[in-house]
């Protein structure tokens, strides 16, 4: 009998043992593969390298492109991108500059408020986003924004939730292309200090904002600092040709360095403005007749760079006024204040590119969009900076826009985000992302996702003047 029970007891044992290591290996064939094999998994889809971060996968990859979206025929190159990963249960963000993507992790404001994804997509043709040959004809913005479409088609059936593009300055013009041409791909649209140059030839509206900007007494300053910089040209074009020896620049494409120091010099104001803010006035040299050449240097140096319109300055950021001077537009600026001092005005993109790229302005593609935007926005948010030289041309709503909003942060300069708004400006800003991203709204308004240090607080990307 004892032997009986003895027997019976290891049965049960037994059995409860074989369940245990059944339902353990059911587990493990159901879990899901390692995100990492999902996202390799997808054609077109390499990885470069994958970096830690707590509470997060980063990767950077490549994404076999199209050269040409019209003719698959015409080849493809590899794009960057970046995937800042947190759950598949979670919306996504697709974020681009319009520029170059940074491989290191930050979150976009987007990103924070929704607590999501993050896809980061490096703009064509800025390297090493660029095809080999280049053929700069397939550099344009309906091409750009299919590649955002790829993509987008490539992980949505891993990230299965909400998406949101968003950008700012050219990223968000970049965002607003993206949402005209595939209206259908993104729930929102997040776009920053978006300048709409829609008639090329037609700037009055930046010679308006620079006449009231800020105060006169800074205005005054900044203004006697550009008169000062022109009439010591001579000394400080000296100085310039030993910066440019000691450091390798050349002026093979401006054509001489007195058309890049003055393109510097003419910067200045606009710079200014851009970066900084009317408390910062306080930093320009308060009596430019009097100041030494080392002030007026240091002063232009620091706001406009002096490296900037160097062959090796522009070399990187010449897909962008490729784009200015074909598509995008660029602004013109009178600066009366400088009487006969200046020799070549505010001067056009074509002066920025090589001769080699062939470049013709297509006046139709501003209007198109800004005509689409302000009939048929939709799940669409604007943010400006009011002392912001960008946003004195911008994307306006009209009639036929649906739940979209366009809102100023006072005082604001390039770096404007929800987060300066007004109170009832930012709840009902955030309340509207929240909602496209199709996360719940709280009834009192929501912080962004827990704040990391190296994450989100990222200082203004400063970018060289006089290019959004």
């Amino acid at each position: 009998m004892r032997k009986t029970l003895r027997w019976l007891l290891s049965l049960v044992v037994l059995i409860g043992t074989v369940s245990v290591a059944g339902a353990t290996a059911g587990a493990a064939t159901a879990a899901e593969p390692d995100i990492k094999d999902r996202i390799l998994a997808i054609p077109g889809v390499s990885l470069i390298e994958e970096k830690p971060y707590p509470g997060y996968r980063y990767f950077v990859l490549n994404f076999t492109q199209q050269v040409d979206h019209h003719n698959p025929a015409a080849g493809t190159f590899q794009q960057r991108i970046t995937l800042l990963h947190k759950d598949t249960a979670r919306p996504t963000v697709m974020y681009t500059s319009g520029y170059s993507v940074s491989t290191n992790p930050s979150r976009s404001e987007p990103t924070q408020i929704v607590d999501g994804n993050q896809v980061s997509v490096e703009y064509r043709y800025f390297t090493p986003s660029r095809p080999a040959p280049a053929d700069w004809n397939k550099l344009d913005i309906w091409q750009a924004a299919s590649d955002q479409h790829s993509i987008f088609e490539a992980l949505k059936p891993v990230y299965a939730k909400n998406w949101l593009t968003t950008g700012g300055s050219k990223g968000g013009m970049t965002a607003t292309y993206y949402k005209r041409f595939y209206p259908k791909d993104m729930d929102g649209v997040v776009a920053y200090v978006a300048p709409n140059d829609v008639v090329n030839n037609e700037d009055s509206a930046y010679d308006r904002f620079f006449r009231t900007v800020g105060t006169k007494e800074c205005r005054d300053k900044l203004e006697a600092v550009q008169r000062e910089a022109l009439v010591r040209r001579k000394p400080l074009e000296a100085k310039y040709a030993e910066y440019a020896k000691a450091n390798g620049y050349t002026f093979t494409t401006t054509g001489s360095l007195d058309k890049s120091y003055e393109a510097v010099v003419l910067d200045y104001v606009w710079g200014f403005w851009q970066y900084n803010l009317l408390s910062d006035c306080g930093s320009i040299p308060a009596d430019a007749p009097h100041a030494t050449d080392q002030a007026i240097w240091d002063t232009v140096d620091t706001i406009s760079g002096f490296s900037f319109y160097t062959d090796q300055g522009l070399e990187p950021y010449t897909p962008y006024y490729y784009q200015a001077g074909t598509q995008l537009g660029s602004p013109t600026i009178q600066q009366p204040w400088l009487g006969d001092l200046s020799r070549y005005g505010y001067q056009p993109p074509r002066h920025f590119v090589p001769r080699s790229i062939p470049m013709r302005f297509h006046p139709a593609a501003m209007p198109q969009v800004d005509t689409w935007v302000r009939h048929h926005a939709d799940h669409m948010l604007y943010v400006y900076g009011q002392n912001d030289p960008w946003g004195a041309e911008r994307f306006r709503l009209g009639a036929g826009a649906r739940d979209s909003y366009v809102f100023t942060v006072a005082g604001g300069n390039h770096g404007s985000k929800v987060a300066g708004l007004a109170a009832q400006e930012k709840t009902t800003a955030t309340s509207a992302i929240l909602r496209w991203a199709g996360v719940p709204s709280p009834t009192s308004p929501k912080p962004l996702a827990r704040y990391d240090a190296v994450l989100d607080h990222q200082p203004i990307d400063r970018e060289p003047t006089l290019r959004p």
